[in-house]
């Protein structure tokens, strides 16, 4: 078992084998990974750490190095595992593995025992955390300010755990040795009040009184001479007494506070939470609720450890369930402090409840899974979600649940997290325990919470209209919010002018009309004083089916002038109708959706309503066409088909900015599902197809999937033959990149089906170009290079040629024809200057270089390729990374820089498996098989191989699966020849069909005399 020692100088052992750690840095790197043990570090907190006064530009590379380097010797060694993930890494080790936390939860349970009475099991924990302390954390490290304040506080424990013993040997008698330790102690710590005053008991208890008076004045010598200070009121008692000749206590009474100073324990700050944290901002006015919520903390507290606590809180629309589970998951981070998860399950709003795949997507997204690792189907996924939760404390809110079947795939199984559910109704589900109903406020906690809203001074000269408005709003707080904030903002008025107001009725939210009619009377009281069109613009914002929305948008919804809408927003603001999120974006509650939804019931509103979704889709599909437009010029013209925008006056200012669509991403894809089920079915598969490429580029293959299947059902039902097309082609560039080949070759041939049959003859030769890929990599290069060429000859004017050349230089490659694949691949790199595309000039470099590497180019491949990395970073575009740092380790493999080679792979698998192109991961596990070989690291090699060889077998990819098997058979040793032999003939045979090159060593090494066929 590993083990690693902070206390003293750092120390890592597996079993009786102690591991290297490097350099000092890198053994900060250690330091700061083991503090951690199964929570992420940041990148950005290993740079500060390591260099807090100024970084150097190699920082973040000097960071990667070191925890490569440690992640490599522990490998070989068997030692902890380190792992890389987005923004940094994490260390597999538990408390138990390291000696810091050991010593802190030995000192705390050690004051405790001693708080309780219990000496001589204190005595015992004492002494085993003794055993623990080596020294202090990282001792001789130059640290930077965490460990630094995290060293200071591990000393400040220990030396109050030496005045715990002190405590506790007076208490058993034992004074001589107490007066033995701690005279050592004042010495070593001659500031220390407490250890002074402690000597001072010890020696008058030893029959010393004289000795005792000696230490007091000594004491407050060192503090006047030496800080300027005077005693404490402790040591001036015992002078006093000594003088006087009065008894000592020798032990001086430490209640449960004490005994935590004494461990050095402090409490966490509520509203303080860790990093990872996702929960929505805390109110400031929290309220009421004590008494439930002490009793909340105290059973998750007393749950069974080997169980995640789950608590659900139900109870009527407005009353605070989800204000009570932030309230409670902040003072709750402390404890959970790996990650704090919040999401809105939508179970009340109007449309789809979130289904729980997609629930579990966005909770993955939060604990910092990238899109691409998220797998497509829901089994995997939520395998997925529990393996990322095992070794973790998070605290995790499922807000607005619909019913216990979209909760229950959700729930951890395994302990260390906690759970709280808000739901409107009873879950019906016995896995979660009984449900915390969530009653009103009680009159005095109301008028609280209105007073909080609207000022004491106010509400204080009116008691009597203060509780008359908040008996009006049901004591429900978010009611009470809404009315008291209209109050707020009317200096003018009285409390009693609100509360006749909220008399006066009006329109009500019907589902709530009969149990909740205050709560729609809180409404009305902030809807009613609005101007016509603000009215109207409130019960179109809801149209939108997404979380959030911009001014642009609520503009094209109300077809009105940009500058009049935000100026109508803001009158929304007032009423707190909709809450602003950044500036010029905003969010409408789920209550106030359904409420402005329910104002629209009447014929009329329900057509305008209609009509705003056409607009507000017009709007965005030309926004996204607008800001995708530099990524995919010709094709996205070419496929939309766009007319006009209604208003053009509502797209962005300046050039196109892809980050946009980052940030819109979620509702976006929301917006696609909407049209879809709005029969809007043009825009759906529009909307689908315009964000293509941007999600391709980021590897957001799981978005392609849900968007492009809307889309092809929108393209069904519409009766558009070349929209469905496009859909089939572009749900097979998704499937192509995932490794789902067969689904991937059926959604082509669909494709290229349906063009032919409306004679598209450029459509169905670019959806021919992508079966080139296709049956390249089902292992039939020669049909890819004959069809490459084939479509090269048949080019039809007006169709981007670009996209055929790179799959062709694949294939070619494969078949070891290496002239023929540089000729095609430098023809795609001059395309991709003539149309300006960065993102074809860089992966046009790459290919190159992978070319080169094959003829025995490296150096040149090193250049090609550290110019497309370049471009990648100056452009945003990750597509094909992970292949550019994989031929980059090939590369510096062959000019002998191996550590390097093996730190590129180590990369690039890390981005295949974060994009989820597994074709890519099995490459690069073979080429870091190869290089761990050249390293002298055959384990691990074999390792590589056999996980290239389960993949590709996994995902019928031939050509890696005889890359893995021919690497094995060179592992083998004599006495498995025979298992050699057979490694290597399935391996030629699959060359032979595929028709590779490497088959030609494989035919002199099964057979000496043989000829080369070809």
């Amino acid at each position: 078992m590993a083990e690693v020692r902070l206390l003293g100088a750092p120390e890592a052992w597996c079993g009786s084998s102690r591991l290297p750690l490097g350099t000092p840095k890198q053994q900060l790197v250690l330091v700061m990974l083991a503090l951690h043990g199964g929570r992420v570090v940041t990148t950005d907190a290993l740079v500060d750490e390591l260099w807090p006064e100024q970084p150097p530009r190699s920082a973040l590379a000097n960071v990667r190095t070191y925890a490569g380097n440690l992640r490599r010797a522990f490998e070989r060694q068997g030692g902890p595992t380190i792992v890389r993930l987005p923004g940094g890494y994490r260390i597999d080790l538990t408390d138990e593995q390291v000696d810091v936390p050991r010593f802190e939860h030995l000192v705390d349970a050690a004051a405790t025992a001693w708080s309780r009475g219990a000496v001589e099991n204190a005595g015992a924990l004492l002494a085993q955390a003794e055993r623990v302390w080596r020294g202090s954390l990282a001792a001789g490290l130059p640290t930077g300010p965490v460990l630094t304040a995290r060293r200071a506080a591990l000393d400040e424990q220990r030396l109050s755990a030496i005045e715990l013993r002190a405590r506790l040997e007076l208490q058993l008698g034992r004074t001589r040795t107490a007066v033995t330790f701690l005279t050592d102690h004042v010495v070593a710590h001659p500031y220390r009040e407490q250890a002074h005053a402690l000597l001072a008991r010890a020696r008058y208890a030893d029959g010393d009184p004289v000795g005792a008076l000696a230490a007091v004045r000594r004491a407050e010598a060192v503090l006047a001479e030496q800080l300027g200070i005077e005693p404490g009121i402790e040591l001036r008692t015992l002078h006093q007494a000594l003088l006087d000749g009065e008894p000592i206590v020798t032990v001086p009474p430490a209640d449960d506070a004490g005994a935590a100073r004494a461990a050095g324990r402090t409490e966490p700050t509520a509203g303080t939470p860790a990093s990872g944290n996702h929960l929505p901002r805390m109110v400031s006015d929290f309220v009421g609720r004590r008494e439930l919520a002490e009793r909340l903390m105290a059973e998750i507290a007393a749950a069974d450890a080997r169980t995640s606590p789950v608590r659900v809180i139900d109870g009527m629309a407005g009353s605070g369930k989800t204000t009570l589970a932030v309230h409670l998951a902040y003072r709750l981070a402390g404890r959970y402090s790996d990650a704090q998860l919040f999401i809105d399950l939508r179970g009340h709003a109007e449309g789809v409840p979130v289904d729980p795949a997609d629930a579990l997507t966005a909770l993955l997204r939060q604990l910092g899974v990238p899109a691409g690792r998220i797998p497509t189907d829901h089994d995997s996924r939520a395998e997925l979600w529990q393996r990322e939760l095992r070794g973790r404390h998070a605290v995790i809110v499922l807000d607005n649940a619909a019913g216990g079947d979209q909760v229950r795939p959700l729930l951890p199984a395994g302990p260390g997290s906690v759970v709280l559910v808000t739901s409107r109704r009873r879950l019906s589900t016995g896995d979660v325990g009984p449900p915390v109903p969530l009653p009103v406020l009680t009159p005095a906690e109301a008028v609280q919470l209105l007073a909080r809203t609207v000022g004491e001074e106010r509400v204080g000269k009116e008691p009597e209209a203060a509780a008359e408005v908040v008996r009006r709003c049901g004591h429900l707080p978010l009611a009470i919010r809404l009315a008291g904030g209209r109050l707020a903002h009317r200096p003018a008025w009285q409390v009693a002018d609100l509360a006749d107001r909220l008399s006066a009725g009006g329109t009500v939210l019907r589902q709530l009309a009969v149990e909740q009619q205050t709560v729609a009377r809180a409404f009305t009281a902030s809807y009613e004083p609005l101007a016509e069109p603000v009215k109207r613009l409130f019960r179109l914002v809801s149209v939108h089916p997404g979380d959030r929305f911009d001014a642009p948008m609520a503009a094209a919804l109300a077809d009105l002038p940009l500058d009049r809408t935000e100026g109508m927003l803001d009158d929304l603001l007032d009423q707190h109708l909709i809450e602003e999120i950044g500036p010029g974006r905003y969010r409408l509650h789920d209550l106030m959706r359904q409420y402005s939804a329910e104002l629209s019931r009447e014929p009329a509103e329900r057509r305008d309503r209609d009509e705003a979704a056409g607009r507000l889709l017009d709007h965005v599909l030309h926004e996204v066409a607008r800001r995708a437009q530099s990524l995919d010029p010709l094709a996205l013209r070419a496929h939309l088909r766009l007319d006009p925008p209604r208003r053009p006056d509502l797209l962005g200012p300046g050039p196109p900015d892809v980050e946009w669509l980052e940030q819109e991403r979620s509702d976006l894809v929301a917006l696609v599902r909407f049209a879809e089920q709005a029969d809007l079915y043009g825009y759906g598969w529009r909307l689908a197809r315009a964000l293509w490429r941007f999600c391709y580029m980021r590897g957001y293959f799981d978005e392609i999937l849900v968007t492009h299947r809307a889309g092809l059902t929108a393209a069904e039902r519409s009766g558009d033959r070349a929209a469905q097309a496009v859909m089939h082609n572009y749900l097979a560039s998704a499937y192509t990149r995932t490794g789902s080949y067969l689904d991937s070759l059926r959604h082509l041939e669909v494709a290229v089906a349906i063009s032919r049959e409306l004679g598209d003859h450029g459509n169905e030769h670019r959806y021919r170009a992508n079966l080139v890929v296709v049956h390249w990599l089902t292992g039939d290069p020669a049909r890819s290079v004959s069809l490459g060429r084939q479509l090269l000859r048949d080019w039809p004017g007006g169709v981007d040629p670009v996209p055929s050349l790179p799959n062709l230089g694949y294939a070619l490659t494969t078949l070891g024809r290496y002239a023929e694949a540089l000729r095609a691949h430098r023809q795609h790199l001059f395309l991709g200057r003539c149309q300006g595309s960065g993102y074809h000039i860089s992966n046009a470099l790459g290919h190159i270089a992978s070319v080169e590497n094959r003829l025995g180019h490296h150096a040149k491949a090193v250049r090609l390729i550290t110019a497309s990395l370049r471009l990648r970073d100056r452009t945003g575009h990750r597509f094909g990374e992970a292949e550019a740092r994989n031929d980059l380790g090939i590369a510096y493999r062959h000019l002998g820089r191996l550590d390097a080679a093996r730190e590129q792979h180590e990369l690039a698998l890390d981005l295949a498996r974060d994009s989820g192109e597994r074709h890519v991961q099995a490459a690069v596990l073979n080429d870091l098989g190869l290089t761990l070989t050249e390293s002298g690291r055959t384990g691990a090699a074999v390792a590589a191989h056999r996980s290239a060889l389960a993949l590709a077998t996994r995902i019928a990819h031939p050509y890696e699966q005889g890359r893995a098997l021919a690497a094995l058979a060179d592992h083998l040793g004599d006495d498995e020849r025979d298992e050699a032999l057979r490694f290597r003939r399935r391996a030629l045979a699959i060359f032979r069909r595929i028709g590779a090159p490497e088959r030609r060593d494989l035919e002199r090494r099964l057979s000496p005399t043989a000829t080369d066929p070809d």
